[in-house]
């Protein structure tokens, strides 16, 4: 017998609150290394009614985890709506097809279109990357899914897809430019909203939303990342490309009593922030999921009807 596909759950919820404006929430949740998803479950849960979606990452930093649209299809039997990060590292233009057609059936509708990290970034650099295509094309592809056509223009004879796509956006980028040419083509290529890397500086996303983002009227999630000690904040300066943690948010963690309890209070005061400049906040507490709600409750964010 055929599937009963009434019985697939879609939730749309995300997709409504961008399309009426509303400020939006969503939080980053890594899926598990090895095929236990208990923990990603319990802390997914912890976000409910919290957030719009949870945005389930593809093999971020280029380090192994459970296939994000699996575990998105888990998520989602949770009763808990995810955004399905897709990279391009991995799969070649028939791979990324095939799983955009086998999220769709399995009822996850928000796609983030990513480039994907470099390999030799990860924990197996000697692995061979794709990159077929890189997420502008792949936001082109989407689109042509969107009506009725693969990559080659030929029809979907099993059904159009109905996929919300967004992209990343780094408005911190050095090269203007650069940002808002890429920004533009995104655009263009059919991205419905942004999530945008670790903010540090405010005053430059105000800069970019003024100046590049506010005519084009698309939600722009600004990232807000748990900074869990001065130890924690240095790693990061370190470690990740382009971000730069102010020497004075370092001092402040290395003098609290309880530098994770401080680390709180400034996400707190970031996602204030980024309430007066954008539509929404993305939230990153690695492996402190748990601590998201808490940190929105801070900030005087209201549960999600």
């Amino acid at each position: 017998m055929p599937p009963d596909t009434h019985s697939i759950p879609v939730l749309n919820t995300f997709r409504s609150a961008a399309l009426a404006g509303e400020f939006l929430v969503t939080a980053e949740v890594a899926p598990p290394k090895g095929g236990d998803p208990t923990h990603m479950i319990k802390m997914a849960a912890t976000l409910k009614g919290r957030v719009h979606a949870v945005n389930v990452t593809d093999g971020s930093r280029a380090v192994l985890r459970m296939s994000s649209l699996v575990a998105s299809a888990i998520l989602l039997q949770n009763g808990i709506e995810p955004v399905c990060q897709m990279a391009c590292r991995d799969r070649n233009r028939i791979g990324l097809q095939a799983d955009l057609m086998g999220a769709h059936a399995l009822g996850i509708r928000n796609i983030l279109a990513l480039t994907g990290d470099p390999v030799k970034a990860g924990d197996h650099p000697e692995a061979k990357a794709v990159f077929d295509l890189e997420a502008v094309r792949l936001l082109q592809l989407i689109q042509k899914m969107n009506q009725g056509v693969d990559s080659h223009e030929k029809p979907l004879t099993d059904g159009t897809l109905d996929l919300f796509a967004g992209a990343a956006v780094d408005p911190q980028c050095k090269s203007w430019s650069g940002l808002q040419s890429r920004f533009e083509r995104k655009i263009e290529a059919g991205a419905q909203f942004f999530q945008s890397q670790l903010i540090t500086d405010f005053e430059i996303l105000e800069k970019f939303m003024d100046k590049i983002a506010a005519s084009y009227k698309k939600p722009i999630l600004a990232g807000i990342f748990l900074l869990k000690s001065a130890k924690n904040a240095q790693f990061i300066n370190r470690a990740v490309p382009g971000v730069n943690i102010p020497q004075h948010i370092i001092d402040r963690l290395a003098k609290a009593k309880d530098p994770l309890e401080e680390g709180m209070q400034i996400a707190a005061e970031q996602v204030q922030i980024a309430r007066q400049l954008c539509q929404g906040v993305h939230m990153m507490a690695v492996k402190r999921e748990d601590l998201i709600a808490p940190i929105l409750d801070l900030a005087g964010v209201e549960k999600i009807s």
